[in-house]
């Protein structure tokens, strides 16, 4: 028995900008840590660092989960039903 997978693509332009541009950040941020540990700054700094890109990365998946969500429920697709269930377990994954 053979289950296909549901997907969904973010078609919303700004969001995808605003998430793109998040996870730039998070990138840059991430070059930062690895720049800090080489040159032996206190771990504070860098914990304060790391805390960052977490919450960069977390937020820009959130945000792509929600905005999809959105979608799926405003265009009200035959399959919206099992889109917005996948989109829920993503959610979760992040919790």
């Amino acid at each position: 028995m053979s289950t296909k997978k549901i997907a969904h693509v973010l078609g919303d332009a700004e969001q995808i900008e605003a998430i793109t541009k998040r996870v730039k950040r998070a990138q840059g941020q991430l070059g930062a840590v690895a720049r800090m540990l080489e040159e032996g700054r206190n771990c504070d700094e860098i914990v304060t660092q790391m805390s960052a890109v977490s919450k960069a990365v977390n937020t820009a998946a959130f945000t792509l989960i929600s905005a999809s969500l959105k979608e799926c429920i405003v265009e009200s697709k035959s399959n919206s039903d099992a889109v917005t269930a996948q989109l829920q377990k993503l959610f979760l994954s992040l919790a």
